[in-house]
């Protein structure tokens, strides 16, 4: 594409690319993860990890956005010595970016709903069992999930076609501003509730004890994989919003930068949750229920509460929102590349193709409730989110790692100077780190989850070592395969 679009200001890109790595697992997961695994000492581990795998591997993702000026759909393409298959895993990261979309869209549903039920006072005065009963109904109402699934779909698609500038900078500019501004209200609230004292130890203060219960190398494994997940590396998710930039900032300092914004927000959702949770005397648990029904019993029995737990529901729904949003402009970018279509045309398109591909998740929650992919527990969107964020997401940070890396790829050459030109930070890490200790890191969340994964679902861990076997066969032919009679030339500049 010629003419290329760019953002209006570097706080708008860094605003947008915060958005797209800030989401709900943000407040759901990070605050309780914090809290079982020895508060503060796990954070001080999670920072490290940070530094060691998120950033680095943001920055390959950006480098080969901005070198290429193309969504991962063509970067490879563009940026690939003749002859090697790095190019197949752009429908790969496009595949990913729609499954993705199919079950988050459902879910920042759910935040929109949740702010009508908080509003109106539909979940005022219920008892515990009556909150977790309505979460139920939600789910099993398929007229209610496709209304507010659509909702979410259809406003996120129509800021896209405002353009980048117009709509994408513009809204999410204000958005994540918003969420800035609740998020610490919100904090301070929660942290002036009385006994709210005994959270704040809980959360912040470390503890030894718990890090030897729960075992160091148990705790090292939960910290790095927050840190992997968080800031939604692998699909190219952050690779378009690099294609974007000037070459007047450094990659590197603005991957710190994101990634600083991405740990303010996953910190104070923990100084929103946990001492509310500790106040009024309830365990704090991760996943949907503590969002939609541990919270929301909370509100109940706060002064106020149906007024903060409307706040509440606002703040998660602009996380939620902005992650749609940011993702969306990576499909749109992707089918203007890969197809020579306007913007206007890949929204209307891909808003039909989300609003059907997601009925399946939607579904089931009711109508198909009895398909059970991983067994009798499971449902639809754990396969999606299994197939994401299990292997899409650690399997094409490797690709990027590599690819950045590999005299068969890109070559390091090239991509440290894509990172390090313009003003800012230097890039601070050698080759050897990146060839091999990166990928080594990267491995292990891959294997270790996914293993992870198969024993919850109470399958056999040898299907399970099968299938790693499988998908990392044909992820090596990505990275090390060579088409049929060509020898792979130099990277391209």
């Amino acid at each position: 594409m010629e003419n290329r679009e760019k953002f209006g200001s570097r706080i708008g890109f860094i605003l947008v690319s915060a958005g797209c790595a800030i989401g709900i697992g943000n407040v759901w997961k990070f605050p309780y993860l914090a809290g079982a695994n020895g508060g503060a000492a796990f954070i001080l581990i999670y920072l490290v990890f940070l530094l060691v795998l998120g950033i680095p591997i943001m920055t390959a993702e950006f480098a080969v956005g901005r070198g290429s000026q193309k969504s991962a759909g063509k970067a490879f393409t563009a940026l690939e010595p003749k002859g090697t298959n790095w190019s197949k895993y752009g429908p790969l990261a496009l595949a990913g970016n729609y499954l993705l979309m199919f079950f988050y869209t459902m879910v920042a549903g759910w935040m929109l709903y949740y702010i009508y039920q908080m509003a109106t006072g539909h979940l005022m005065g219920m008892t515990p069992d009556e909150v977790g009963g309505a979460f139920g109904g939600m789910l099993g109402s398929a007229p209610t999930l496709i209304l507010w699934t659509v909702i979410a779909i259809v406003g996120s698609f129509g800021v896209c076609a405002l353009g980048l500038q117009g709509g994408v900078e513009r809204v999410t500019k204000v958005l994540m501003s918003l969420l800035l501004i609740l998020m610490v209200v919100m904090a301070v609230r929660s942290m002036t509730l009385q006994g709210a004292g005994e959270g704040l130890k809980y959360y912040l203060v470390p503890d030894f004890g718990v890090l030897k219960e729960q075992g160091i190398g148990n705790v090292c494994f939960a910290a790095m994989g927050q840190a992997f997940f968080t800031l939604s590396v692998g699909i190219g998710s952050m690779e378009i919003f690099g294609s974007y930039l000037d070459k007047d900032r450094s990659l590197f300092g603005e991957a710190v930068s994101i990634t600083a914004l991405d740990t303010f927000v996953a910190l104070t959702a923990g100084l929103i949750v946990i001492p509310s949770c500790f106040a009024y005397d309830v365990e704090p648990g991760a996943g949907p229920g503590l969002v939609f029904i541990t919270l929301p019993n909370i509100f109940n029995s706060m002064p106020g509460g149906r007024f903060w737990g409307t706040l509440f529901f606002i703040f998660l729904s602009f996380a939620a929102i902005s992650t749609v949003i940011a993702v969306f402009e990576n499909i749109i970018g992707f089918c203007m590349d890969l197809w020579d279509m306007s913007r206007q045309k890949a929204v209307v398109i891909n808003l039909f193709v989300v609003i059907i591909g997601s009925m399946p998740c939607v579904l089931g929650f009711n109508a198909l409730s009895g398909l059970h992919p991983f067994g009798p527990e499971s449902n639809i969107m754990d396969l999606e989110d299994f197939i994401v964020s299990n292997n899409l997401l650690p399997l094409g940070s490797l690709v990027f790692v590599l690819f950045c890396c590999s005299r068969y790829g890109w070559g390091w050459k090239n991509f440290v100077e894509e990172v390090n030109a313009g003003k800012g930070m230097r890039f601070p890490l050698g080759k050897a780190y990146m060839m091999f200790v990166l990928p080594v890191i990267i491995l292990i969340v891959y294997v270790k989850g996914c293993l992870d994964f198969f024993k919850g679902q109470e399958m056999s861990t040898t299907f399970g070592v099968v299938y790693i076997v499988i998908v990392l066969a044909i992820f090596a032919y990505i990275i090390f395969g060579r088409k049929k009679g060509t020898v792979p030339a130099e990277p391209k500049l």
